[in-house]
């Protein structure tokens, strides 16, 4: 699938639904909620600064000192908010070919980033590279279906992690593309792919059952679609093929979506795959609104920044 070439200019679109369920729905103010904010980006590749007034299609727009105003903000009216990236923070701008990695994953730090994937960019100062810069990094990489065990990553990512917000259990698991075909295999090393849908399974189960997560999330570098007819496994194929995932979170083919896609798992239950484009112009927000019995609806928007 070709990358997809506009850009949203709104934040106004929303998708609210009850998970799990087929119907939609939206809590009265008389029943007790907690609310889960979940931020994300994916595929900022080393864009630092604002886009200037005479840029192209994106004046005015992205620059992490922008998202860093923007996400303090939404921080304050909800505590309980998570920030996460799929992907693909290298490459892109002179700051990656200066500093090699180390001013994203500084400014990254600052901003409190929670968790990051890895996309196959973040491979193209070679694995070496990437781990050179990791020091610099205070957020957890997750990545379950890249085995890292034979190369000098090993050990420095998890499969999952789990946040706790509010009496809130949020399970997060990391996928990223198979990187043969993408990157050099001088890159990557003794990097393993492992298949995205067989590792879904396994850390949904090890999620809700073992860790009793009341909310699982995939942070995926797959890319959102390739078309009916391509074998590859995108973010919607994924969602259709698993079970008890709440939200895919993706990156790689910098689809721009106004709100959240919702998809009928393969127990025909909703869930939403969300994705925010490239270079920071915009910030994923989806609010989880959970009542005392832990039944859970949601409502999610893309924001421009």
């Amino acid at each position: 699938m070709k990358r997809r070439d506009f850009i949203q200019k709104t934040s106004a679109g929303t998708a609210l639904v009850t998970l799990g369920s087929l119907g939609l729905q939206s809590f009265t103010s008389a029943v007790k909620t907690t609310k889960i904010t979940i931020l994300h980006t994916n595929d900022v590749h080393s864009h630092i600064d604002t886009f200037g007034s005479e840029e192209g299609r994106n004046p005015n727009t992205g620059g992490v000192a922008r998202r860093a105003s923007l996400i303090e903000s939404i921080r304050k009216e909800n505590s309980n908010t998570l920030l996460l990236d799929a992907g693909d923070i290298f490459q892109g701008t002179p700051y990656f070919n200066y500093y090699g990695g180390e001013l994203e994953f500084k400014l990254m730090s600052m901003l409190k980033y929670d968790a990051a994937t890895i996309g196959n960019h973040d491979f193209d100062n070679g694995i070496d590279g990437l781990y050179a810069q990791l020091p610099h990094a205070e957020f957890q990489f997750i990545t379950a279906n890249y085995d890292f065990s034979n190369t000098i990553m090993d050990t420095h990512t998890k499969p999952y992690k789990v946040f706790k917000k509010d009496g809130i259990k949020i399970g997060v698991f990391g996928l990223g593309i198979e990187l043969d075909g993408l990157v050099s295999p001088s890159m990557f090393k003794e990097t393993k792919y492992l298949n995205p849908i067989e590792i879904s399974q396994d850390m949904t189960r090890v999620l809700k059952t073992e860790e009793g997560c009341d909310l699982i999330i995939c942070l995926s570098h797959l890319g959102y679609h390739y078309g009916n007819n391509s074998d590859k496994i995108s973010d919607l194929s994924l969602a259709k093929a698993t079970r008890d995932i709440d939200l895919i979170i993706g990156g790689h083919t910098h689809t721009f979506l106004p709100k959240p896609t919702i998809v009928k798992n393969i127990d025909n239950k909703n869930m939403l795959v969300n994705q925010v484009g490239c270079y920071g112009i915009n910030l994923g927000k989806i609010d989880f609104y959970f009542d005392s019995d832990k039944n859970k609806s949601v409502n999610g928007t893309s924001i421009i920044v």
